[in-house]
Formats: C-alpha cells, structure tokens, sequence
C-alpha cells in the first residue's frame, strides 16, 4: 500500500437516529449498520417488500431540485447529502443504512447529530484498501452561469471551496468558504452548519404543502434583516453549507477523491455532473493507455 491509500473502514456496532422528514412531515428511522470491505455505502428501504437496496453512486443518482435523490428498480431515497456527506466525512467506508421511509430527516439542517451517532458508535479498520481517485486534469461543468470544477491536487488530498453570490439584492451575502476535508476538520468546520433559504421560498414550499411543520430554529430562514429568529454558527455558514453537501455529491464517485473542487453558484446538479465528468474522463485516460 503506497503513501496515498489508505485501508477500507465500517462502524464497529450498529446506531440509530431518527427524525422528521422536512417535506414529507413523516418521522423517519435511520439505523446504520457495519458492513463488510468493498461494500460501499448502501441504503436499504426497510419499509418496502423484498427491502431493496440502493447504492451511494453517482449512477443511482436523480435531477431533483433541492435535494440528491438515489433511485434504482423503482426504490428510491431522497434527501441523502447529509447522510452521505457525514460518513464520507469520518471515512466509514461501508455501511448499510437501513430507512424506513423515502425522504431522509432534516433534524437542524446539519449532519451534526448523525455525526455524534457515528462517532458514539465508532469504526474499525479492514483488510482491504480505499480505492481513491486523483484529479488528472482541470474538469469543469456549468449552466447558467453556475460552475463546479474539478482541479489537481497540490498535495494529493481533497480541498472544498464554495463561493457564494446571490447579488447585491440577496440578504445573504457573499462569502467563501475552502477546507481540506480530513474527519477532524469535517466535524470542526462543515458538520454544523446548517441548510438555509429566503423567506420567500419558505412561503413558497409551504403553498405547496411542503414542510408545514418546519419552524425557524429547524434550519436557517433568511429575509432582508438577516436570519429569521434564530443565529448563525460561523459569519460563513451557508458557503461552509455548500461545502458540505459538495461533500456528500462528491462521495458519489464512490471512491477516495484526490483534488481540489471549487464551486461557484452551484448546488447537487451541478455537483453530481462534475462527479460523472471526472469519471467520465479517468475512463478515456484509461482506454488510451490500454490501448
């Protein structure tokens, strides 16, 4: 094993968490449970005959507006940045999360609490290697003047970087936020920062009938004077949010990812097209050597 591999890693015993779904107002159980080297990070819907499973890779992945959706054989799971975003944070490796229902809980907007669950429930080290995936080129992929690009690594880690403008009329304003993404760093600086919207967009969700029961202190809600009843953890945390949910997409290559991502504008879309790009080119680098 070379300097830049690193071993496979699961939970050492099974935890559990649960929550309400923010759209869908359903309590929602998540258990995750160890599972052997090489298995990756696979869903079960515990609720459904014959519990069919779906796999954390970018090939399962939906276009879905505000969310990552994982479908596979008419099963699917939604809302699942976060949940993927914390166990590639701490590097488990391979894991069954077995859910109950489609829509996975917000609780704060965060991952912190499934964060603390996974570090209460702590991980072992297998007998099999991390695959990992270094940047060969400069990839990049945009629409409507959002971006996501995919950069070699200065040294052969893994850097987020979201930069966040909504315009001069947003009162949100405009901020960056980079990190290398290492689990110590994961849990200080991206864990807890929490989903955010307009006011206007709330309003908006709620005339659809869509997270009737969600209030202010379960995510942030921005109108013209700032965050509506509730405070922000760092000045940056919606850019340090963004890096978070990069995070989770990017954990959809289903591999160690060497490289510097950096992200203008961008959300899961954008984010899951840039994983799928990358790949995509890794593939044609390897068919020219090979041939």
């Amino acid at each position: 094993m070379n300097r830049l591999q690193r071993n496979q890693r699961t939970l050492a015993r099974e935890v559990e968490v649960c929550g309400v779904g923010y759209w869908s107002s359903q309590t929602v159980r998540l258990r995750f449970c160890p599972a052997a080297p090489h298995t990756g990070v696979i869903f079960v819907r515990d609720d459904l005959d014959g519990r069919p499973e779906i796999p954390a890779l970018v090939e399962y992945s939906e276009e879905a507006a505000r969310r990552t959706v994982l479908s596979r054989n008419g099963a699917s799971v939604e809302m699942v940045e976060h949940i993927v975003a914390a166990l590639a944070g701490l590097r488990i490796d391979n894991c069954r999360v077995f859910v109950d229902a489609a829509e996975m809980p917000g609780f704060d907007g965060s991952c912190q609490q499934m964060v603390q669950a996974l570090d209460e429930a702590g991980s072992v080290t297998q007998e099999a290697v991390r695959p990992r995936l270094l940047v060969p080129r400069t990839v990049r992929v945009e629409m409507d003047g959002c971006w996501i690009e995919a950069r070699p690594p200065a040294s052969n880690t893994m850097t987020v970087e979201y930069q966040l403008d909504y315009g001069r009329q947003s009162p949100i304003p405009p901020q960056s936020f980079r990190v290398e993404v290492t689990p110590s760093l994961f849990r200080r600086e991206l864990a807890a920062s929490r989903t955010f919207l307009l006011a206007s967009e709330a309003e908006a969700l709620r005339r659809q009938g869509l997270g009737n029961h969600v209030g202010y202190r379960d995510l942030l809600v921005f109108d013209e004077s700032g965050p509506i009843k509730n405070s922000l953890r760092w000045h940056d945390e919606c850019a340090r949010h963004k890096a978070l949910d990069m995070v989770g997409d990017l954990a959809l290559a289903g591999c160690d990812l060497s490289g510097h991502f950096i992200a203008s504008r961008s959300g899961h879309r954008l984010n899951s097209r840039i994983v799928r790009a990358l790949l995509d080119e890794c593939q044609r680098i390897e068919r020219r050597y090979s041939a």
